[in-house]
């Protein structure tokens, strides 16, 4: 199966600074490309499109722009995209321009595929603790991301760590801390439970209650109030 190619396309961009408000009501994006023997340059893409490109790409997906007065499309990985912090608008991307013959490193997406025994029987509950590996590899062998199958895991405690994961180790070098845990199953919290009172034994309750009448009976009368003295 022949994987799919993802193009952008994009033009060089000549507006800068405050001018580039007015740019994006446009639906433009500012964006640069850089690499480590290129040149940063300035360019710009429609921004729907680029949304629906990095919906599909994310930052762990060999790419490529299709540059407008380049010969050849540019391969590169989305590195940055900048939003508002209020609006959530697009204002800015960075793509990282790459070689095809040299390694890179990008954060790789996990995706938990199945249901858990456990969850299933109602012995526990899944808990994801990490959702993104680091992984190093040429840049046509970077995996969009990682399936894990959850299924096997049968009872609280039980756990998928980094080093547990099924990868082509002589293509994918992977940089996170391999005894990090991946997804756990969870025990299910006890449900709380209202304290019962304490039975009375029947002879202590039939001493409690003549002790009581006797006590009762024992209380002398009310005194007859005695008339105050006379001026």
């Amino acid at each position: 199966m022949t994987a799919t190619k993802h193009e952008l396309a994009c033009q060089p961009r000549k507006l800068f600074g405050r001018k580039l408000k007015k740019l994006r009501l446009t639906g433009v994006t500012p964006a640069n490309v850089f690499g480590n023997k290129i040149t940063s340059v300035n360019i710009q893409t429609n921004t729907k499109e680029f949304q629906k490109f990095y919906s599909l790409v994310g930052e762990s997906t060999l790419s490529y722009l299709n540059l407008e007065g380049e010969k050849a499309p540019l391969p590169v990985f989305v590195k940055e995209v900048t939003k508002h912090p209020v609006t959530g608008d697009l204002l800015h991307i960075v793509f990282h321009q790459v070689n095809l013959k040299e390694k890179v490193t990008a954060q790789v997406p996990l995706l938990l595929v199945g249901e858990p025994l456990a969850e299933k029987e109602k012995l526990g509950i899944m808990v994801q603790q990490i959702d993104e590996i680091e992984v190093e590899a040429l840049p046509t062998d970077m995996p969009e991301k990682i399936e894990i199958d959850v299924t096997s895991l049968s009872q609280a405690g039980s756990n998928i760590l980094v080093k547990d994961l099924s990868l082509d180790k002589s293509k994918l070098t992977v940089k996170t801390d391999p005894e990090s845990i991946v997804v756990q199953i969870e025990a299910l919290a006890k449900e709380e439970v209202a304290p019962v009172a304490a039975e009375v034994p029947a002879e202590t309750a039939e001493k409690v209650e003549g002790e009581t009448k006797t006590e009762e009976a024992d209380k002398p009368a009310d005194a007859p109030s005695k008339p105050e003295p006379k001026k």
